[in-house]
């Protein structure tokens, strides 16, 4: 089950997306008669899990006029998260290497996750813009991640349960602009400028995707691969990642937390390959689907 936000008719919805169109949800739970919540992330927050065998009976047994995805605009599918993104950095082993000259630390694997967040606010969604401030900055990288995204409220969560507190998963590229990042000596600045975390284009639920989570993830330049890798080779997996952010810190229903990406990224290359304007990045996981931007 693929959910989605979108514009339609000058207004804010979310819908099941198939391969062609998009069902409605408000339509489906007046079928179920159940609250609608104003946007995905409340409706995270307030079902989780709850209704998905319902939804999914719904879709099977009765019409509901879909939405052709012309007549849309797609948006993040949570485009004002309730609060930072969660980050880790250098969670690939052949990412960690290559990124010897940044801030914090050196080129060995790290021993504890690396642990940052950065200001979305929006997201930005599929086909949009990202904006170079030309005047601030030049050595603007791309970087694919998978995005998991909380389904519950928890702390102190046991790995072995991590899947319990997972709604599903989607698509990030980190975007980042090296040259800010070098200069404050840390990483929030340079990730959290406007239209720099595109996201989506949709949340895959959790019982479509087999845990561990275990996914090819690549991104393309204009057509060319940079990054290949897959998910199982993150130094820390997902249960280890929601089971260590979650001592001390309670995660919430909507909480987004990007695991990491690997090698292939502009400034691993020599002479460094950073993106500019009329740029096209694809960013592919498997089973989720494809994330396109265009670099301005």
């Amino acid at each position: 089950m693929r959910f989605i936000s979108y514009i339609y008719n000058d207004k804010e919805y979310y819908g099941i997306a198939d391969k062609n169109s998009i069902v409605p949800m408000d339509t489906i739970l007046k079928h179920l008669g159940k609250e609608m919540p104003k946007n995905l992330l409340e409706f995270i927050r307030t079902y989780s899990d709850s209704l998905i065998q319902d939804i999914e009976t719904i879709l099977s047994n009765e019409h509901i006029e879909p939405i052709p995805y012309d007549k849309v605009k797609i948006t993040a599918p949570i485009p004002h998260p309730r609060r930072n993104v969660f980050c880790l950095g250098k969670n690939y082993r052949d990412h960690a290497l290559e990124i010897k000259s940044l801030p914090s630390g050196s080129a060995d694997i790290p021993d504890y996750p690396i642990y940052f967040t950065k200001v979305a606010d929006p997201c930005i969604g599929h086909m949009d813009k990202v904006i170079i401030p030309k005047e601030y900055t030049e050595n603007i990288d791309y970087e694919v991640e998978l995005a998991v995204i909380i389904g519950r409220d928890g702390k102190d969560i046991p790995a072995e349960k991590a899947e319990e507190y997972i709604f599903g998963y989607t698509i990030a590229n980190d975007i980042t602009a090296r040259d800010i990042q070098k200069k404050h000596s840390q990483w929030f600045k340079g990730k959290s400028l406007d239209t720099f975390t595109p996201m989506g284009p949709y949340i895959v639920h959790k019982s479509e995707i087999e845990f561990p989570v275990e996914l090819d993830i690549i991104s393309k330049v204009n057509g060319e691969i940079r990054q290949s890798s897959n998910t199982r080779e993150l130094i820390f997996d997902i249960p280890y990642i929601i089971s260590d952010l979650s001592k001390g810190l309670t995660l919430r229903a909507g909480d987004i937390i990007l695991t990491g990406t690997p090698k292939g990224v502009g400034m691993g290359f020599n002479p460094p390959r950073f993106l500019k304007s009329g740029d096209i990045v694809e960013c592919y996981i498997e089973k989720i689907g494809t994330l396109v931007n265009i670099i301005e």
